[in-house]
């Protein structure tokens, strides 16, 4: 079932009106074919970092019969291939889907080439925030120097919010705080950042973990020059276009996702049509209780005018 709301939005930027269509489920998106290549979310879409989310694996399964190509697009601080072994360990075939680009991906990329010419002039010592309970990202290969003393470092490397990692590849676990006091002194010194993951929040198991995007914000709050690799900036989207193939263009695209700044408003910026989510980090936003309750369409007004993101469709999750 489709509908379309009853009132516009309004962006204060825009002089046309924003609307949506609010729907139950994916099918008769998935039946009309109008879109060939479908970017997914993970956390909050196809599941909360835990478990699958009711009907996701399903859903999947028919978008595939359909013909959609899909491909996960993921600030995930995570390589691709450690995204998609997370997906089939959940359950989800890994076959479905034509790869994934994730925030992670694109930064070791980038990272590794040196031929854009911003990253061609960070240097190569680094202060390096990561995991600690979730499991340190890697470095190898870099050819990168990991220090602790902001003295030394000649950029901030951001993919995690839990610990300072070392030059011998362990990690340090420090508390929020803490980091936030490192870039302050990084921030003094004029130290360029690097986001590997630009959200601000993630959903896991119902509750929400701040991530590296948190970092970054606060880092430009306090001056600081940052690049984020990933949503909403559209690098992310050109990437993922790239992997779908020749004969696919905006008009083919849709991407869903739970967060109106980064999923949202990314697919605005690229020129996409777009899926929100609404049972994922904005549920509590919305005043949503439980899984699958439908969000009131002039919640979701408000938070879309909010956020300057709107969204072609709205559904409750990720289901047929």
């Amino acid at each position: 079932m489709m509908r379309r709301c009853c009132s516009p939005i309004i962006s204060s930027n825009l002089s046309e009106a924003k609307s949506f269509q609010t729907i139950d489920g994916l099918r008769h998106l998935a039946e009309a074919r109008q879109f060939k290549a479908w970017f997914l979310d993970q956390f909050g879409v196809l599941h909360d970092g835990k478990q699958p989310y009711p009907g996701a694996i399903a859903t999947l399964e028919k978008l595939a019969t359909c013909g959609a190509k899909m491909v996960v697009i993921s600030n995930s601080s995570r390589r691709a291939s450690t995204t998609i072994e997370k997906l089939s360990g959940l359950g989800f075939n890994p076959l479905l889907f034509l790869g994934a680009i994730t925030s992670g991906e694109l930064t070791h990329e980038y990272l590794l080439r040196r031929d854009d010419a911003w990253f061609a002039g960070l240097g190569r010592s680094c202060i390096h925030m990561t995991w600690s309970d979730r499991g340190a990202i890697s470095l190898e290969g870099l050819g990168l120097q990991v220090v602790d003393n902001v003295e030394e470092a000649e950029f901030v490397l951001a993919h995690g919010t839990e610990a300072l990692g070392l030059s011998s590849g362990d990690a340090l676990p420090k508390k929020l705080e803490e980091l936030n006091k490192i870039l302050e002194q990084c921030a003094a010194k004029r130290i360029p950042m690097v986001v590997a993951n630009p959200d601000f929040v993630t959903v896991e198991a119902r509750a929400l973990r701040v991530m590296p995007g948190t970092l970054a914000a606060n880092y430009e709050k306090l001056g600081g020059e940052v690049k984020w690799m990933g949503k909403p900036g559209e690098i992310i989207y050109k990437s993922a276009m790239a992997m779908v193939g020749l004969g696919v263009d905006v008009g083919d695209c849709i991407a869903v996702g739970d967060s109106l700044h980064h999923d949202i408003k990314g697919a605005n910026i690229a020129g996409i049509s777009s899926a929100l989510i609404t049972g994922g980090i904005h549920a509590t936003e919305l005043g949503l209780s439980k899984f699958g309750e439908a969000a009131d369409d002039s919640s979701v007004h408000s938070l879309a005018t909010k956020y300057e993101a709107y969204p072609t469709y709205v559904l409750p999750s990720f289901t047929w």
